[in-house]
């Protein structure tokens, strides 16, 4: 195949796959320049986490758990993930190509902002935190602070 063909056929591939996911998800966009993985991220939460996305977009929480509790949703394919506002709890998982995602952190945003308060623009300006140190913050969070699974 040249590389003309594989391009087309790449492209053909990925705009299927999100109109099936757009058709399967009518609430999410699933937009190729932007919101693409933060889409999927949601979705995975609401499929496997007790999270209810909210209808109309918001800056600081994506969802709401079921006893109440705001949350933000980031997901990401690389190897940190982003933080903006400090949101009452923080959902951060990695994706893989293969489907699979690993939960990265699940409890309150608080922990995070503490952990990196030294950092300039925590809590007004979007900064990336590594995957491994958010993971070292996930296991100091107890079980009644997290999002409960499905």
């Amino acid at each position: 195949m040249d590389e003309k063909a594989a391009i087309d056929k790449a492209l053909y591939n990925i705009f299927k796959s999100i109109d099936d996911l757009r058709k399967t998800f009518p609430q999410k966009a699933f937009t190729i320049d932007g919101r693409l993985v933060g889409d999927v991220g949601e979705v995975i939460a609401t499929l496997y986490y007790d999270v209810k996305l909210h209808t109309v977009q918001q800056a600081d929480h994506d969802g709401e758990s079921s006893d109440g509790r705001k949350v933000q949703i980031k997901a990401t394919f690389k190897d940190s993930l982003t933080f903006r506002t400090i949101p009452d709890y923080y959902l951060g998982l990695k994706l893989f190509p293969d489907g699979r995602y690993e939960e990265i952190y699940n409890g309150p945003g608080r922990i995070i902002y503490q952990h990196y308060k030294h950092r300039k623009g925590i809590g007004e300006k979007l900064l990336s935190f590594p995957i491994v140190g958010l993971k070292k913050l996930s296991v100091l969070v107890s079980p009644t602070d997290r999002i409960k699974k499905r």
